[in-house]
């Protein structure tokens, strides 16, 4: 069934990072298309005129589709404030219709953020997918991306044994079993969110950032620690001392000014 999106939109422009940085099979890119689990069923999404075409379909997936292919993200708001910046206005036009994907959940969003610390994205893929295939329930292609009741009940040497390092095996294990309602964190305020989270141990500033920018896709959340974002910030606007500060200038888009500057650096060559 069709489910339209805001125009323009370009699917596989969207979604390209789940091809482009490895396997993900939470998250499956295949035969142009995602396979990815919503409200319990494996949904197919591919590009359709208007939005996408969505195999099944009912209401609670609808919304679970459309909050991970980005909805929520004012594209149009940022498209006509990126034109009073050269770089931005110029990535928007070599970008467009791209609408930065969501994740849907935050214990998969945190894992996920855990798992790509301080190694390669397609090293992280790798892991996170061994470690989805353990724990989480197989459909036809992909896999529902494990409950964190499940994996409160693994050991750490278990996540050892799907190639997480040590320290990252008990970070994983302790938020699965923390206290922490993952699910309030949406009805707080961003640095509310960033101090519960920082919180917990394995958990820091980046971690936080991303959170704030990809599974709650807060307007001002700007990941200036991210050694990509970094790199993307030089490429396009040379030397840059302070990053975190330089976020300002990007003001009220920083969290879509992000994207477009990662997306951009492997998409849209620097003039």
């Amino acid at each position: 069934m069709l489910v339209r999106l805001p125009q323009p939109y370009d699917f596989e422009l969207s979604v390209a990072r789940f091809d482009v940085y490895g396997r993900d099979r939470a998250t499956l890119w295949l035969d142009g298309g995602i396979h990815r689990f919503f409200a319990g069923r494996e949904v197919r999404i591919e590009a359709a005129p208007g939005g996408v075409d969505v195999t099944p379909h009912d209401e609670t997936i609808e919304v679970g589709v459309l909050h991970f292919l980005g909805l929520p993200f004012d594209l149009d708001g940022f498209y006509a404030w990126a034109e009073e910046d050269e770089t931005l206005g110029r990535l928007a036009t070599g970008l467009a219709g791209f609408r930065p994907p969501l994740q849907v959940n935050p214990f998969e969003a945190l894992v996920t953020s855990i798992t790509a610390q301080q190694v390669s994205l397609h090293s992280a893929a790798a892991i996170r997918s061994r470690f989805v295939e353990r724990y989480g329930v197989a459909g036809e292609h992909a896999f529902a991306f494990p409950e964190r009741e499940r994996v409160a009940r693994a050991t750490e040497d278990e996540l050892i044994g799907v190639g997480f390092s040590t320290r990252k095996a008990e970070y994983v294990v302790g938020l699965a079993r923390s206290d922490t309602d993952l699910d309030e964190l949406a009805s707080l305020p961003d640095e509310e969110v960033t101090a519960r989270l920082v919180a917990l141990r394995g958990l820091g500033e980046w971690t936080a950032d991303w959170f704030l920018a990809r599974h709650l896709a807060r307007p001002h959340a700007w990941p200036a620690g991210d050694l990509g974002l970094r790199k993307a910030v030089a490429a396009f606007y040379g030397d840059v001392p302070d990053v975190r500060t330089f976020g300002s200038r990007l003001h009220p888009f920083e969290n879509l000014s992000a994207h477009y500057l990662l997306t951009g650096l492997r998409v849209v060559p620097p003039v």
